[in-house]
């Protein structure tokens, strides 16, 4: 961790005892944790914008090379022939369209009320 090994850390240890005393080092090594804290919550909350910022970067990236095999894929792509296809679909906008045929319906015949007990 920077550089700074466990004797380092003991002499670090012994000089702050001596400077601020055994009563406040306590308190003093819980203000100094509450720093590393918040610098630690600065850092992971800046990294995870730049991260937010390169994905997206990425994303646009990635469309845009998309959208050009796209492209490429489709203008090497024939037509299809769609003459065999419904005129209603195929017609151009200026050239109206007839309505499908439709098939008569066959009409019922109308139920007649019989009197009991006659033929008919």
């Amino acid at each position: 961790m920077f550089g700074v090994d466990w004797q380092e850390f003991l002499i670090i240890g012994i000089v702050a005892l001596v400077v601020i005393g055994p009563k406040d080092l306590p308190r003093a090594m819980r203000v100094v944790g509450q720093w590393v804290g918040k610098a630690r919550a600065t850092a992971r909350h800046f990294r995870s914008g730049i991260d937010t910022m390169i994905r997206e970067a990425e994303l646009e990236e990635m469309n845009t090379r998309w959208a050009e095999q796209n492209k490429a894929i489709m203008g090497g792509t024939p037509m299809p022939d769609l003459s065999f296809a419904d005129p209603a679909i195929a017609a151009p906008d200026d050239v109206p369209v007839a309505p499908p045929a439709t098939k008569p319906r066959a009409r019922r015949k109308k139920a007649t009320a019989v009197a009991p007990g006659t033929d008919l």
